[in-house]
């Protein structure tokens, strides 16, 4: 725990500890810190901007967190029927459960894809890295692979472009291309809720696959469903140069 910079009040903020320890992103520890499932020396903690200093005991849920001494960035292949949570009350499997036990630390999913959905989904216990690859100004490109139960209408994919309203929302791709008569490639920029299944749903059409195969300049590849790999030192500067490149773009 170390000190801010000049000017700042001391200590580190308890997000930024928690994020550190893997427990969960910052903004996942900014909504637990206002829960009230967070406590300093023992003191529950509901209001953002409180600090620890070196020696302070931070707790979540009544656990002490500690800094990952490991740090993981994980590429996993999700298999449909798998839920991107790190618990379900339904008893339902767990994504995170496919990196046991080659990977002992508490690591959480960047982003989600819903039950039925396949592919790609990036898995870390480095808050920071999560913030920046999970935050809708990352400017981050995901491409799927869809195939739908019914044949796709020629007018699928420039209205998809255009802008779909649903549910007081607009939903829009950044390009969509006919594969075939049932099949088609989506890339979206910033995502909303189950945005393909919702275009989809528009036009009286159902995903029976949903499969993400890149995340920015991460892509699938040939990894087998339900497996993983760690992201290539080149892998991670070309995130970290995409999120530099977003910034400059504003």
């Amino acid at each position: 725990m170390t000190p801010g910079l000049p000017g700042e009040k001391p200590g580190t903020r308890l997000q930024t500890l928690i994020a550190r320890s893997g427990r969960a992103s910052r903004r996942a520890a900014e909504d637990l810190i206002t829960a009230g499932r967070v406590s300093l020396n023992g003191a529950v903690v509901s209001e953002l901007g409180v600090r620890a200093m070196p020696g302070d005991v931070v707790a979540v849920d009544g656990e002490p967190i500690r800094a990952e001494t490991r740090l993981h960035y994980l590429a996993l292949n999700k298999p449909p029927g798998f839920l991107c949570a790190m618990s379900d009350e339904y008893g339902r499997p767990l994504a995170a459960s496919l990196f046991k036990p080659e990977i002992a630390e508490r690591v959480y999913n960047v982003g989600r894809l819903d039950l039925d959905s396949c592919g790609l989904i990036l898995f870390t216990n480095d808050g920071s890295f999560a913030a920046k690859v999970g935050h809708p100004s990352s400017g981050l490109a995901k491409d799927y692979e869809i195939v739908s139960d019914r044949r796709i209408p020629n007018d699928f994919g420039p209205r998809f472009q255009k802008g779909l309203e649903d549910e007081g929302e607009v939903l829009r791709a950044s390009s969509v291309t006919i594969t075939g008569e049932f099949s088609c490639a989506v890339r979206l920029v910033e995502g909303k809720n189950r945005e393909i299944r919702r275009a989809l749903a528009l036009f009286g059409l159902k995903a029976t696959v949903l499969r993400r195969v890149s995340i920015g300049p991460v892509s699938l590849g040939q990894l087998v469903e339900g497996r993983w790999r760690s992201l290539t030192t080149d892998e991670l500067a070309a995130l970290e140069a995409a999120f530099g490149s977003s910034k400059r773009n504003k």
